[in-house]
């Protein structure tokens, strides 16, 4: 008997890297909940208490008109909450102000930026490499759109000037250009005066930005015990008339991965847009999780929170980045932002010397890390060449506890040893 391998009529869809290295390391015995494994992979934050951050949300309490479905582009509660929060943090005194219209809440990061990409029509998009591995299956599953590549370079320090953008838009005809700020990998931030010279550049040229902003409250300039927080809301003139749309959620800047709840910020027109892509994609979040998230807004609250997680995942980064460096890993620069240390290996013994051999040999040691070539983001894989511009270099998240990511180093430096 003949076994059928697959299905004519679905195509093959490539796992995410995040996705791909925790698969792999399932079929060695990894389980998220096993203490032998050490997750350096993972994309989401330590979840538990912090020291200064307000108590976490231990249950919810479900109201009888919960069991109906929320509105697709959510609560409206929750939508002024939010916009509240952009105008207090970013806009205060400014007369251009965000209102609930602005917002449109959906059940995940990737659903919003889904029905972003599903609103957009036939037009150049440009987006950087390296980036979020999942922009490159959202990139080429919509086909209205072309998606234009742009390289950054490690030997600048990943940095991208306004000028450098104002070059990209006339030369490339973009219309719009999605990134991470700060960058899922690298930790590249563009904040201050240069971000302000973005959205000025985008708004003369009328080229949309896309800003994803999950992490966007995992800053570490400035003096400890600061608080520091960007978003590109800040440099909005006219809310409802300046081409930029930033995303971020409960997930990463509130630690609360699993309520699925992240948000669209933006003028009133496109929100309208992304809330028709709701009905047809995804139908809108949870009705319960969005009415307990209202809370979670307050000022106050925000400021603890986001304190909290500057001073904790500050010294995970420094203790990361100083043992890596000292076992022969280099940076091309320290992460101003995200909890992701982007590491060249190439100085490393073989076979450790790129990122998926690391990769292999660091689950002997029941540690997940992610290559970087999974950060090469290549929409149907128009860019043909048997490696990777990014083979030599690795994911390292400090997302877990401090014991874990400890543990996880020293396994590290076990490993190098050996070779």
């Amino acid at each position: 008997m003949t076994v059928v391998d697959d299905f004519y009529a679905f195509r093959p869809v490539p796992k995410t890297g995040v996705i791909y290295v925790t698969s792999e390391a399932a079929k060695l015995g990894f389980r998220s909940n096993d203490p032998a494994w050490c997750n350096l992979g993972q994309g989401q934050p330590e979840t538990g208490e912090l020291p200064g951050a307000p108590p976490r949300v231990r249950e919810v309490t479900v109201d009888p008109d919960d069991q109906e479905y929320a509105p697709i582009q959510g609560l409206p509660e929750l939508r002024e909450a939010v916009a509240n929060l952009y105008n207090r943090l970013y806009r205060k005194g400014l007369p251009s102000q965000y209102t609930a219209e602005n917002v449109c809440v959906s059940g995940g990061g990737r659903a919003a930026l889904t029905r972003a990409a599903a609103s957009l029509g036939s037009i150049n998009l440009g987006h950087f490499l390296p980036d979020y591995t999942a922009y490159e299956e959202l990139l080429d599953i919509f086909k209205a759109f072309t998606s234009i590549p742009i390289l950054l370079e490690g030997a600048r320090g990943y940095s991208f000037t306004s000028d450098d953008l104002r070059r990209e838009i006339l030369g490339r005809g973009l219309s719009a250009l999605l990134l991470s700020n700060p960058c899922n990998p690298t930790g590249k931030l563009v904040s201050d005066d240069e971000l302000d010279r973005w959205v000025h550049t985008a708004r003369n040229l009328d080229c949309t930005l896309l800003l994803d902003e999950f992490y966007s409250h995992y800053i570490y300039r400035g003096r400890p015990g600061s608080l520091a927080v960007e978003s590109a809301a800040r440099y909005v003139e006219d809310v409802d008339r300046d081409p930029v749309v930033v995303f971020d959620g409960l997930t990463k800047n509130w630690r609360y991965p699993g309520w699925r709840i992240t948000w669209a910020l933006g003028p009133k027109t496109v929100i309208e847009r992304f809330a028709s892509a709701g009905s047809f994609l995804d139908g809108g979040g949870s009705r319960p999780l969005q009415r307990a998230a209202i809370p979670l807004f307050e000022e106050e609250h925000v400021i603890q929170e986001t304190m909290a997680i500057q001073n904790v995942f500050r010294d995970k980064r420094d203790r990361m980045l100083s043992r890596l460096e000292r076992i022969g890993i280099r940076f091309d620069r320290a992460p101003d932002g995200t909890f992701y240390a982007w590491g060249n290996v190439a100085n490393l013994p073989s076979p450790l010397n790129d990122g998926m051999g690391l990769f292999r040999a660091a689950l002997s040691k029941k540690v997940i890390v992610v290559p970087g070539e999974f950060f090469d983001v290549n929409p149907g894989k128009r860019r043909h060449g048997r490696a990777s511009r990014f083979r030599d270099y690795v994911r390292f998240s400090f997302g877990p506890s401090a014991e874990v990511v400890e543990r996880a180093l020293t396994h590290l430096e076990e490993l190098v040893a050996a070779f």
